[in-house]
């Protein structure tokens, strides 16, 4: 496991890149965000102890946010399973606060899936029941 030392308002990594490496934040403070149409939305703001691009060492996929740094950071880098895997059995406090975390992030993204789903089952519902009286005035029109 390596160390960074990183100035403020300085890109740790950016949405779309590929980067295995996730970080553990020693000192400062780090933003997580999203662009959507040229617009930012802060995902979280990290502290001293926080982690963030955990996903990276299980999943081959681009990343799917980007992290600044909002202060000068110190960050222990980790770049493979293995190495997380040695860090966890090292520091079990730290193994049982990421368990708790990744559950809870894991419980927002259920959310956010389950209200996705909800939302577009109620347009094709929506859309169904438009298209159904349409229907209904073409056929009453053309007798």
């Amino acid at each position: 496991m390596s160390k960074l030392n990183i100035p403020p308002n300085q890109r740790i990594f950016k949405e779309g890149e590929l980067n295995n490496a996730m970080y553990i934040i020693l000192q400062g403070n780090v933003e997580i965000f999203f662009t959507v149409n040229n617009s930012q939305t802060r995902l979280a703001l990290m502290k001293p102890g926080d982690f963030f691009g955990e996903m990276a060492l299980f999943s081959s996929n681009p990343r799917s946010a980007t992290a600044r740094t909002i202060t000068t950071c110190e960050l222990a880098v980790i770049e493979s399973k293995q190495q997380l895997e040695n860090f966890l059995v090292k520091n079990p406090k730290f193994a049982a606060k990421m368990v708790s975390i990744m559950a809870d992030r894991l419980a927002k993204t259920n959310e956010l899936l389950i209200s996705s789903m909800e939302k577009a089952v109620a347009k094709k519902i929506e859309f169904s029941t438009e298209l159904g009286s349409d229907l209904k005035t073409d056929v009453g029109n053309a007798g």
